[in-house]
């Protein structure tokens, strides 16, 4: 029974605890944080599909990114911001194995911001 629930995820984050817990504080995140975090995490995306060799000029990046991205679909959180989806959409359509790497990254840069807030809110 447990094995079988490990296999359905409700959403294409979960597969990944690291991930799913880094994105879970994103959404909670206010709207600044969310789109400084995107922001970094479209740049670390870039940089790890060029690093790859996935893709080989910037065009094709964008023509990958803007091809996933349904304009008209506002159901999920980050599709409320243009730039929160799109970097949604490149986090979600990076293989699983970049997908780990840039979740420590981005769990990381949560942490980071969240510390920062803090202090700025201490003094």
């Amino acid at each position: 029974m447990k094995e079988e629930y490990k296999n359905h995820y409700r959403r294409w984050y979960d597969k990944d605890p690291v991930l799913s817990g880094a994105i879970n504080t994103l959404e909670h995140s206010d709207d600044e944080t969310q789109i400084k975090i995107s922001l970094n995490l479209i740049k670390i995306i870039i940089e790890h599909n060029i690093e790859d060799e996935k893709y080989e000029a910037v065009e094709d990046i964008i023509n990958a990114v803007g091809s996933g991205i349904d304009e008209n679909r506002k159901g999920r959180w980050y599709d409320i911001d243009s730039t929160l989806r799109t970097a949604m959409n490149m986090l979600q359509n990076c293989p699983e194995t970049t997908q780990k790497i840039i979740a420590k990254e981005m769990a990381k840069m949560v942490v980071d911001k969240i510390k920062t807030n803090e202090d700025d809110n201490d003094e």
